[in-house]
C-alpha cells in the first residue's frame, strides 16, 4: 500500500488461476467464451471515492469476496487487519448485501479454482487505472487475453492480463505505481 492519507485509489489484483478454464464474462462480448490458461493474472482497477460503496477498501475487500455462501479469498482477513492497522476504510467492509457479480473481473474471482493471492495499490485521487493498465498491456511479460477485458467504461484499454513473471516481477509493482503518482511514467 502506497500513500497515506486517501481513501480512493488505483490498484492491481494478483489473480492464481490453478487449471485451465472456459469462461463467460458476464455479457462481455455478448457472453463470448473466454479461454483462460492456469497461471497468473493481475486486473487493474480503481476506486475514487472519498467516501461510501465506492471508497479503496471497500472495493478490494468486494474483490475478495466471493458470491453467495463460498468461502472469501483467503487473503481477504489479511486485507481487514491491514487496512485497519493503515486507517484505510471504515469499520464495516463487507459487502452489505453479499455479492452480486457485476464487474468482468467478478466471474474470474468467483471461480473456486481462481484465488486472489495479492495486491499492490496507491492511495491516490488521481486518475491512473488507464495510463498503469497501458503500461503493463506493453510490458513483455504480460499478455492480452481479449482486447477491451475488464475495462469496458475505456473503450481501447484492457485491464486483465495474463502473466508469465518471476516474483521480483510482481515485487515490482508498488515502484510502478509510485512513479505513476509523481509522473515519472
Amino acid at each position: 500500500m502506497i500513500g497515506d492519507k486517501s481513501q480512493a485509489g488505483t490498484y492491481i489484483l494478483r489473480i492464481r488461476l490453478k487449471e485451465d478454464t472456459t469462461l463467460r464474462f458476464g455479457r462481455f462480448k455478448k457472453g463470448k467464451l473466454i479461454s483462460l490458461p492456469a497461471g497468473e493474472y493481475a486486473y487493474v482497477g480503481s476506486a475514487l471515492a472519498e467516501k461510501g460503496a465506492t471508497t479503496l477498501a471497500r472495493r478490494l475487500i468486494r474483490h475478495a469476496t466471493r458470491s453467495g455462501d463460498q468461502p472469501a479469498h483467503h487473503i481477504r482477513e489479511a486485507m481487514l487487519s491491514r487496512f485497519a492497522e493503515c486507517g484505510l476504510g471504515d469499520e464495516d467492509l463487507l459487502p452489505r448485501r453479499g455479492k452480486t457479480l457485476h464487474w468482468n473481473v467478478d466471474f474470474l474471482l468467483d471461480l473456486p479454482s481462481a484465488e486472489l493471492v495479492g495486491i499492490s495499490a496507491i492511495r491516490s485521487r488521481k486518475r491512473l487505472e488507464d495510463r498503469l493498465a497501458k503500461r503493463l498491456e506493453e510490458d513483455p511479460h504480460t499478455g492480452i487475453i481479449e482486447r477491451g477485458l475488464g475495462a469496458n467504461d475505456v473503450p481501447g484499454n484492457t485491464h486483465l492480463l495474463c502473466v508469465s513473471a518471476a516474483e521480483a516481477w510482481w515485487a515490482s509493482l508498488p515502484d510502478l505505481l509510485a512513479s505513476m503518482e509523481v509522473g515519472k511514467s
